[in-house]
């Protein structure tokens, strides 16, 4: 008998540690750290449990429960990714369970649910009342019903509380059902029964001339396949080759009784291929040439390179030399962006390169397909395989089997921050550490670099290329600064454009160029006020005003997705004067008809790209020029190239700049600058207009003078003054409670606590700008820890100080999030 073995697993839910299992002999052979595993968790719970770490040692846990089956025989996750996994738990202070349902695809990360059924030898009906006999008689209409699935209420009554007593009184039997949510697609394929010779085939075709059909499917699978005699055979797709013929089922069913033919069913990929293009790979300027061999010669002696390049410089094109390299080596190269939107442009110029070995990878895309796409990154499959996965943040939890590069394209970009759910992490900052525990090396690149990336380089722990020159020399564009308050004062305004833009709006259109208008506020008016007493209808879960969306004709909360009707009057005085205030994108797009009623005008923003494939359908008709004005929030502000773009407008970068954050200026400056680089991206001149009451703001002159140095020795000097980062690390922590006062007293007592070991690097607790969210009131704890300090150590302090908060009665409904580098 061989020796006992134990295994410690990460299991997907929220709970401190891992946990030990007895492996059963007959797993003992083929289990190895890294297989998904099904183990009992809690009272009867099943979940799929990643093994960590194989022991002879029994540990010291009392009575160890079995794992309950092997999911496959192959290491599903490797080492690498496990020790990712546990580095992301242990610096953005979450469990390793979090992190595992972050990283897993849905269908890879199954648990038990509980379904019930009648007992069959159930008799007591007469102790059963009317509102149990309902329910019992549901259960046995549907043979197994999931729990989840019963009504809320019947008869007024709690389903759960009756589906309990039904338990009791042992008429309906509860147990937890385990289902296999993935399986391979597959299709029906047709093949011929074996090789016939030419005469063969010449007497067969002869046999059907009675038969046309049938001889029409034979022949379009010859066609097809290239077939000749001593050929391999190749199945053909069913579908395809009944197209060809204008066959009916019937008919290939007549052919196949013949036996001349079989129909197989065969495994079939759920992704899209991707034919290489050759010839659309840009020669080199001799501007890029320099830049690149300065890139490898910092590689050379750098993990990490800081590639810092104006707008249309051609770093997308050293990108592609970089991967070429890394390919010719045999190594995975992965690509991260900051949108999915971005994926469409980017996919294709490198799909033209790398073909059939370029994947996109993101959380929209299909479970089945992101489970596909798991299985060829991680090597099992070879000729399959992929090696230039281009993706959002969540490609970083791939399985990459020999990481070579990772590039992170807008590396200052905010949405690479993960805020909810945990784990509340970074993706920039964590794809450095995923490179580091690879082996590999990580490209930074940018326009506007974010302060500590630059930071970082200028104090020599990156590597730096700078890249001043646009490709083929082209000129940045013209920066128009209009005074928004001078032009209303002179009633100049049209709508919500400036004299200057409407003009520049107007040659362009004359022209057959393109127009780019960027408004970061979703949808028609952000509130709606009384005229009487300045009432504002706000959410009655959060505390945010409702912004009115024409399409859907309801006033909608951006926080927690609630909509209300259109109120009639105000809800304070009465007044029937509630009037809009302000514009979003959906009110520019109607507003920008009017004044161009012969524009094709379009809207990108998260409104209008819910479905799957709307990102590529809107890039898609500006790229085509079906489209004359794209208006947008900052999803058009992020490495989109259109060549006949020559016009951009910023509209309201007040709101850009008057945000209540230590980052506002350095985002602001980013935002427009971004913005401001879509235009005049070829031979055509490019002009932007930046509309704001202010235009003597210093961030807005050194945007109209691409001051990027002059933004960053501003910023940096107001950081170390008042110890921001990249001179501290900031910790957050959010308190929330349904019960506004004991809020304020557990946030107090936990402040209180940290004060004893921090001092007066604790800030708070205060209620941030948006302080209740879904019925939660929220206070916030900020921590500042400077950069020499160990921050292990005051991790362990902080975990203390909140488990200690947690333990006090009537602490069991508090709610405590720890957000590690929250900006």
């Amino acid at each position: 008998m061989s020796k006992e073995l134990f295994a410690e697993v990460i299991v997907p839910l929220a709970v401190k540690g891992r946990f030990s299992y007895r492996i059963p002999e007959k797993f003992r052979e083929r289990i190895r750290i890294g297989s998904q595993v099904l183990v009992e968790f809690g009272s009867r719970k099943i979940y799929t449990a990643v093994v960590t770490s194989i022991s002879e040692k029994e540990p010291e846990l009392g009575q160890l429960k079995d794992i309950i089956e092997m999911l496959d025989t192959k290491a599903s996750v490797n080492q690498v990714q496990i020790t990712f996994w546990l580095w992301m738990s242990e610096y953005y202070m979450c469990s390793p369970g979090e992190v595992m349902r972050a990283a897993l695809p849905p269908g890879l990360c199954l648990e038990s649910e509980s379904v019930v059924s009648v007992n069959e030898d159930f008799t007591g009906f007469r102790e059963l009342d009317e509102d149990l006999f309902m329910l019992f008689n549901l259960i046995a209409k549907a043979g197994k019903l999931q729990v989840r699935k019963l009504p809320g209420i019947i008869n007024g009554k709690n389903s759960l509380k009756l589906l309990n007593t039904l338990v009791i009184k042992n008429a309906v039997i509860s147990a937890e059902s385990f289902m296999d949510a993935y399986s391979a697609k597959s299709e029906k394929f047709i093949v011929m029964t074996r090789k016939y010779t030419d005469s063969e085939l010449g007497r067969i075709m002869d046999s059907l001339a009675a038969a046309p059909v049938q001889l029409g499917i034979l022949t379009s699978y010859l066609r097809l396949t290239g077939y000749t005699s001593g050929s391999d055979l190749c199945p053909v797709r069913k579908s395809l080759i009944l197209k060809e013929a204008k066959a009916t089922q019937a008919s290939a069913n007549s052919l196949e009784k013949k036996g001349i033919i079989l129909t197989v069913s065969l495994e079939v990929s759920r992704l899209e291929k991707r034919d290489r293009i050759t010839g659309t790979v840009k020669e080199l300027s001799k501007h890029q040439e320099d830049a690149l061999t300065t890139l490898y010669d910092q590689l050379s002696a750098k993990e990490i390179v800081l590639l810092h390049g104006v707008t249309s410089s051609g770093k997308t094109e050293l990108y592609i030399k970089a991967i070429e390299g890394q390919l010719k080596k045999g190594k995975q190269v992965l690509y991260l962006l900051p949108e999915i939107a971005l994926t469409t442009q980017i996919t294709s110029r490198i799909t033209s390169c790398f073909g059939n070995s370029v994947t996109v990878y993101h959380s929209r895309l299909p479970d089945k397909e992101r489970i596909e796409i798991w299985d060829r990154v991680s090597g099992r499959e070879k000729e399959k395989g992929f090696n230039v996965i281009i993706g959002a943040r969540s490609a970083l939890f791939l399985p990459f089997h020999n990481l070579g590069l990772v590039i992170v394209d807008e590396e200052h970009d905010g949405s690479y921050k993960q805020h909810d759910p945990a784990p509340r992490y970074n993706a920039r900052d964590s794809a450095i550490m995923l490179a580091s525990l690879s082996g590999a090396v990580t490209v930074l690149g940018s326009a506007t670099p974010s302060v500590e990336s630059m930071f970082n380089a200028a104090s020599g722990k990156y590597g730096y290329v700078r890249m001043d020159e646009r490709y083929g020399k082209v000129n940045l564009p013209e920066i128009i600064v209009a005074n928004t308050s001078e032009a209303g004062r002179k009633k100049l305004m049209v709508s919500h454009f400036s004299p200057q833009l409407l003009e520049l709006i107007d040659d362009a259109l004359e022209k057959n160029e393109q127009v780019m208008l960027f408004r970061n506020r979703r949808g028609y008016s952000p509130y709606l006020q009384c005229t009487g007493c300045g009432w504002i209808p706000t959410c009655t879960q959060c505390s945010v005003n409702l912004t009115y969306h024409k399409e859907l004709n309801r006033l909608v909360c951006h926080y927690c997705g609630s909509s209300y009707m259109i109120p009639v009057k105000c809800g304070s005085c009465g007044n029937i004067s509630v009037v809009m205030r302000g514009y979003g994108t959906e009110k520019l797009e109607e507003e920008i008809k009017i004044v161009f009623p012969g524009a094709r005008v379009a809207r990108m923003d998260q409104d209008s790209t819910r479905k799957r494939h709307s990102f590529q359908k809107i890039i898609s008709d500006f790229e085509k020029g079906d489209t004359d004005i794209l208006i947008g929030t900052q999803m058009i502000s992020k490495s989109l190239d259109f060549e006949n773009l020559t016009v951009v407008g910023i509209l309201n970068a007040d709101a850009l700049l008057n945000f209540p954050d230590f980052r506002a200026h350095e985002r602001a400056f980013q935002m427009m600058s971004q913005v401001s680089g879509r235009a005049g991206r070829r031979q055509k001149h490019g002009r932007v207009v930046i509309q704001t009451s202010d235009p003597s703001d210093r961030v807005i002159r050194f945007v109209l003078n691409n001051d990027y140095r002059g933004m960053y020795e501003s910023q940096i000097g107001e950081r170390r003054l008042f110890n921001y980062p990249p001179f501290c690390r900031i910790i957050r922590i959010n308190l929330k409670h349904k019960d506004k006062q004991k809020l304020n007293e557990f946030s107090s007592l936990l402040a209180k606590e940290l004060r004893e070991a921090f001092g007066n690097r604790v800030l708070g607790p205060e209620f941030p700008v948006v302080s209740r969210i879904q019925l939660w009131y929220i206070k916030s704890i900020v921590i500042k820890i400077e950069k020499e300090k160990p921050v292990a150590k005051a991790r362990e302090l902080i975990r203390m100080a909140v488990a200690g908060i947690e333990k006090i009665k009537g602490s069991g409904s508090l709610r405590v999030n720890i957000d590690v580098d929250p900006y």
